[in-house]
């Protein structure tokens, strides 16, 4: 085949549809297009038309993609062409439908085809007639090598003999082998080098010496036919294996949900829901489609979108996402998003469109191939006409190696070692709640030296929380937090809505004393009146302006023994230092500390920090674990905070005080410094211009985020960083599995080719081992990656 056809004619763009508001997005259904070379007659096919803007194969999926002019051509049409080249297009949208194969229900029923192929393949009309022409190979065989004197003569065909294992193998060839000449004849309409030309030309061939040299290679036909029919059989297994990862994805989304309408409940398609109608999800159930929880509380199973390993509690308010299980409550949800645009059908669709960016190897092995082929067929047209003078054989003889050598010339193992491999790879990583957004970034995510971090909401959880609460002067940690959440209750302060959470999960409040004359003051604290009697909260150094001496507090006693915070700090017994001891204790883990207290008396200290993940270490440890070779923070924050919570998470370096720009010249000037590249990770939309900048962007957190879903390389779905070893550790063996199919495919192919002149490569070994060995080789190499889990 011209193995460029699927890059070049992916790309194409002859301006027939640029620009117009006829133009139309297409996506077809095409099962038996599962090879290399079924893609090359697919495009040869499209490019005949006139009107298709652009177009891209997908073997791998048994998908075509294309960008058409709905005013210069239909939908039938293009159908029709490729059935024309001898492949059937399943499910095909109609023209009512607007010429665009919209996801109603993410393509489950186009996959299924798929599916149902693999389990018809030994019944199909091909399989029979590859049984049956097998039968008569076998019993064609026996009349002539086993059984003595059972092969006789039943005609001569001009002037040479015909016996009957004769007529056997040519019943052979014309039954097992009418799927290969069909496609040679469709090959060379095309003036397509591929494997079903050459595999014809190799057939035909042997039928025509075996008359014109007067030696029978009628055998060597019939076993061209019969085996490549088996490898064909079994290559269309091998690659519904491969395809039915993908099929896991798209089947996540139940087909039907249970709609409140006209005051029922009634069951309709999922494709049928309108926005803002309300579903019914019984325990047990999926959630049908993205939405709000309007009513009921659960524990919904997020695994099949974000890889979470522990239901996450929904309750009203809470969205949750198409494809997750309601594991044990009654659920009302209000539908938030189309079947076509829920969170799901956007990963199904942006895992197959990941196939379409190509990894290095795969455009190097694509070149190869443009020179691979016509090379092979020169060395078989010398070996041909060569060997006979060389090496002394006879011209039956050298025959039969020039036509092995054509069987070794179609590079179809190689072509699809790459690619098989990626969609292996980024179909297991995103069942683990990992979405790569194409085989190029998975092969950069495996060769990064360098990992660089924001750190809020990437290894911080983004939320201010209360780490510390010191009660001083004989007051209690819920005297503090009462006061405080008084304090702050109007403050709209991010620092304030984290003390009045956690007064509001600790059960307190600031009980039935009055909020009155209420002030911010700018840059240091609030003060207001709790029932009567005025309170502050801010700064150390609000205290200070009001006269506190914070060099020598008393602290409060648990049953005459000193809190720990105050037996670590403090020398003399009950008595803390806060100016000097306390608050730059706790500012130097990060935190941010605020004073409670009245105009007499200070009541107690709060700490406030963006905790860390508990995860966040244990990721930068199984990092370096993996080979990566530097782990940096960069983050706005100051410096003082930002050294606490590198070393809390144990990263080799941090830098602080950053501008988005400067997080970009960072990322730039680590990309310099590292051979394989630096990855970013941060939250997808605040680290835009840092994530862009690096080799491969890891956004947190982007379900259901469509800024992270479209913009990031790489999108962690749930809020885990534990995910990013997985990934690299993906990454890592994806590119390894690659490496291994091109090189054994090429040198398998390399190896055979050179050995066939010295008559060591019968023809029955090129078939198997050259074409459909290697083919069922390299896509059950790439299936080990599917066997790659996340920890947890």
């Amino acid at each position: 085949m011209t193995a460029d056809a699927a890059d070049g004619a992916a790309g194409r763009d002859d301006g027939a549809a640029g620009g117009d508001d006829a133009t139309a997005e297409l996506r077809l259904s095409v099962p038996d297009m599962d090879c290399a070379s079924c893609a090359g007659k697919v495009e040869h096919a499209i490019e005949g038309i006139d009107g298709v803007a652009a177009f891209d194969t997908r073997p791998t999926t048994g998908t075509l993609k294309l960008t058409y002019d709905s005013a210069g051509i239909s939908i039938e049409e293009i159908v029709a062409s490729i059935e024309a080249a001898g492949y059937e297009v399943v499910d095909a949208p109609s023209e009512s439908g607007g010429g665009a194969a919209d996801r109603d229900g993410d393509g489950a029923d186009d996959h299924a085809t798929d599916a149902a192929t693999e389990q018809r393949l030994l019944t199909s009309s091909r399989a029979v007639k590859t049984w049956i022409a097998g039968a008569l190979l076998a019993i064609g065989l026996g009349l002539e090598f086993v059984v003595a004197g059972a092969d006789p003569q039943v005609a001569t065909v001009l002037g040479s003999e015909l016996h009957l294992a004769d007529v056997l193998f040519v019943g052979a060839v014309s039954i097992g082998g009418q799927e290969i000449l069909r496609g040679g004849v469709v090959s060379a309409r095309q003036r397509n080098l591929d494997i079903d030309f050459l595999m014809s030309t190799a057939i035909v061939g042997a039928l025509v010496a075996s008359v014109g040299f007067g030696e029978a290679l009628y055998f060597e036909a019939a076993t061209l036919a019969v085996l490549f029919s088996i490898a064909e059989l079994l290559e269309t297994a091998s690659m519904q294996r491969a395809r039915s990862s993908f099929e896991e994805l798209v089947e996540l989304s139940p087909e039907e949900a249970t709609v409140w309408r006209d005051g029922e409940e009634v069951t309709v398609p999922v494709g049928a829901l309108e926005i803002g109608e309300v579903v019914v999800v019984r325990p047990g159930e999926q959630v049908p489609t993205d939405g709000e929880v309007t009513d009921g509380e659960s524990a919904v199973n997020q695994a099949p979108i974000t890889g979470e390993s522990v239901p996450v509690d929904k309750t009203v308010g809470d969205e949750v996402y198409a494809g997750t299980i309601n594991e044990e409550g009654y659920l009302e949800v209000q539908v938030t998003a189309e079947a076509s645009d829920t969170t799901l059908s956007r990963i199904v669709e942006l895992v197959e469109d990941a196939q379409a960016n190509k990894t290095e190897r795969e455009q190097f092995v694509e070149r190869f191939a443009d020179y691979y082929t016509p090379a092979v067929v020169a060395f078989a047209i010398l070996v041909t006409l060569g060997t006979p003078f060389l090496m002394g054989v006879t011209w039956p003889t050298a025959v039969v190696y020039g036509l092995t050598l054509l069987v070794l010339a179609c590079p179809c193992a190689f072509v699809i070692s790459t690619p098989v491999s990626v969609v292996s790879g980024i179909t297991s990583a995103a069942k683990n709640g990992v979405l790569i957004k194409g085989g190029n970034h998975l092969e950069a995510m495996g060769a990064v030296d360098a990992v660089a971090f924001d750190k809020t909401g990437t290894l911080t959880k983004g939320a201010l929380t209360v780490t510390d609460v010191v009660p001083l002067n004989g007051n209690s940690q819920e005297d503090v937090l009462a006061c405080a959440h008084g304090l702050e209750t109007r403050s709209e302060h991010p620092i304030g809505e984290a003390i009045v959470a956690e007064a509001g999960a600790a059960g307190v409040a600031s009980g039935n004393r009055a909020v009155d004359d209420f002030e911010s003051i700018t840059g240091k604290g609030v003060r207001a009146e709790l029932g009567g009697t005025p309170h502050f909260a801010g700064k150390p150094g609000l205290f200070d302006e009001l006269g506190f001496d914070l060099s020598h507090v008393h602290a409060t006693t648990d049953g005459g023994v000193v809190t720990r915070t105050a037996r670590q700090i403090c020398d003399r017994n009950n008595c803390l230092d806060l100016l000097e001891e306390t608050v730059p204790e706790l500012q130097a883990e990060g935190k941010t500390v605020v004073l409670v207290g009245t105009d007499d008396e200070l009541e107690g200290v709060i700490a406030v920090a963006d905790e860390v993940r508990p995860e966040a270490k244990r990721t930068i440890e199984r990092l370096r674990d993996l080979g990566v070779d530097r782990t940096v923070m960069l983050t706005g924050d100051n410096e003082r905070t930002a050294r606490a919570i590198a070393e809390q998470v144990g990263v080799d370096e941090f830098q602080a005080e950053l501008l988005p720009e400067e997080k970009v010249e960072a990322v730039e000037k680590l990309d310099a410094d590292t051979e394989g590249g630096v990855a970013m990770v941060g939250d997808g939309i605040n680290d835009a211009p840092a994530l862009a900048t690096a080799t491969v962007g890891v956004a947190m957190g982007a379900a259901g985020t469509d800024t992270a879903l479209e913009t990031a390389d790489v999108a962690l779905l749930s809020d885990d960083l534990s995910k990013l070893p997985y990934l690299y550790e993906l990454a890592g063996d994806a590119n390894g599995v690659i490496r291994q199919n091109v090189v054994a495919s090429l040198g398998v192919k390399a190896g055979l080719a050179l050995a066939v002149p010295f008559g060591l490569v019968p023809i029955w070994l090129a078939v198997l081992a050259g074409d459909a060995g290697m083919t069922i080789g390299v896509t059950g190499n790439a299936m080990r990656l599917s066997r790659v889990e996340a920890d947890g």
